[in-house]
């Protein structure tokens, strides 16, 4: 039984979709979510929150989307198989989708040792692909990964990432069809910087048939100022930053200004490749632009369904 969530139904229906992301509160302060959540609510079909990203310890993904969902916000759960072995993950699945959450993520998580607790133990009981198998089963069979039956249904649209950037390139589109098969239902992607690349990348994908097995939603991230370009380009993983973007912010009167045309100029291009069915926006402790952002690439009204 699919989730016929919000963002399901705009993405069956056709239309390029618009997600961004919330991420949660080193603390308990539940404002910090909820005016992320106002900000966002009218220009997104639906917003991710982030599950102890770069292995930092934050307010839970599950709770977060709770109060997203309390603010008629759609939330899209994000889960990391680095903190968590088969009975948790199970588990809180099933505790999202008894409180309506229904939009899943399935992620490794960044590796611990970048984050505030190096010495934690990574779990990775089960990998991104085998927990998107198990969601799929879950939802499909109704059965837990040991084929013990779940009681009651699990309605879940499954989500995956995508790195087109990373090395080798040329396996990128198999281990999107990996994800495929597996069972994931739409694509969030790694940030695009570099069209060539990612149209190069789509290319692939269209060979192999995916985009239209899969909804893929192509990753931007709005920089800005110079300092932020530079430190995406030499430090940041998995993402490729011309430098000809890092010159463009140097150069700039107002390096936001910049940043947000750069970023315009990549959505108009993104939106002319076949295949791509919608774009998550990561502006990271920049929520405030997403709404102008939407605006000005003529992303509004969104559809209401």
């Amino acid at each position: 039984m699919k989730a016929g969530t919000k963002l399901e139904k705009v993405l069956e229906s056709g239309h390029f979709a618009v997600t961004a992301e919330a991420g949660p509160p080193k603390g308990t302060n539940a404002e910090v979510i909820k005016k992320k959540g106002e900000l966002l609510r009218n220009y997104c079909d639906a917003v991710n929150v982030t599950d102890n990203q770069t292995a930092i310890v934050r307010l839970s993904s599950l709770a977060g989307c709770l109060l997203l969902k309390e603010q008629g916000v759609e939330p899209v759960m994000q889960m990391v198989v680095r903190d968590r072995n088969r009975l948790a993950i199970q588990s809180d699945v099933l505790g999202a989708v008894t409180l309506g959450i229904s939009n899943i993520l399935c992620l490794s998580g960044d590796h611990q040792k970048f984050g505030n607790h190096p010495t934690a133990k990574g779990v990775f009981d089960i990998d991104s692909i085998q927990l998107i198998q198990t969601l799929k089963r879950m939802r499909d069979e109704k059965k837990f990964i040991c084929g013990e039956d779940i009681s009651g249904e699990v309605p879940i649209f499954i989500g995956a990432a995508a790195n087109p950037f990373a090395d080798p390139f040329e396996y990128r589109a198999s281990r999107l069809a990996k994800k495929v098969k597996a069972g994931a239902d739409f694509i969030q992607t790694q940030a695009v910087y570099d069209v060539a690349r990612f149209a190069r990348w789509m290319e692939m994908v269209r060979e192999r048939g995916l985009d239209r097995q899969v909804h893929i939603l192509a990753g931007v991230i709005p920089i800005k100022s110079a300092g932020m370009a530079r430190y995406m380009r030499d430090y940041v993983p998995g993402v490729i930053v011309p430098d000809e973007v890092v010159t463009r912010m140097e150069k700039a009167a107002s390096a936001k200004e910049e940043g947000l045309k750069i970023v315009l100029e990549i959505i108009a291009q993104l939106k002319e490749i076949p295949g791509v069915h919608g774009i998550h926006i990561m502006a990271v402790g920049w929520e405030d632009i997403v709404p102008e952002l939407v605006e000005r690439a003529g992303l509004m009204p969104r559809p209401t369904i």
